[in-house]
């Protein structure tokens, strides 16, 4: 596995076209799929060191692909986005599931090469201080 590879999903071709263009300028290898259903098979037979998932999305959404991605691959990097009013919580879901990071769209280009640059050079993902789940 390549530690610049990159699997981008989202169901959205122009907003994949641009982040995947994005990201290759700036060095990294990427793969891409429309929905999470071909992420996860692409996954499995190209593993990539960071998966960047939209979390609204036909076929296995994007917390089917973290809570899949987690139990098979507890190595990989997870960046989660949703776009939309009213979709913070699922932010929230996808951190509990085991996003490293989660970001709203829009994205400024900048800040995710940021976040990419800084989740790919991060230890395995640990719980927060002062973070826990209650049931």
């Amino acid at each position: 596995m390549h530690p610049r590879s990159i699997l981008l999903i989202d169901d959205n071709d122009q907003i994949r076209v641009l982040l995947r263009l994005v990201l290759e300028e700036a060095g990294y290898c990427v793969l891409d799929a429309a929905n999470g259903r071909e992420g996860l098979r692409q996954f499995r037979e190209t593993p990539v060191a960071l998966v960047i998932t939209d979390l609204l999305m036909p076929d296995s959404d994007g917390l089917e692909v973290t809570m899949t991605l987690r139990r098979e691959s507890p190595h990989v990097k997870i960046i989660a986005l949703t776009g939309g009013v009213g979709n913070l919580n699922l932010l929230e879901v996808a951190k509990l599931l085991g996003a490293h990071r989660t970001m709203k769209k829009p994205i400024e280009m900048a800040e995710l090469l940021e976040a990419v640059q800084q989740v790919l050079q991060e230890g395995p993902r640990q719980q927060e201080p002062g973070s826990h789940v209650t049931s």
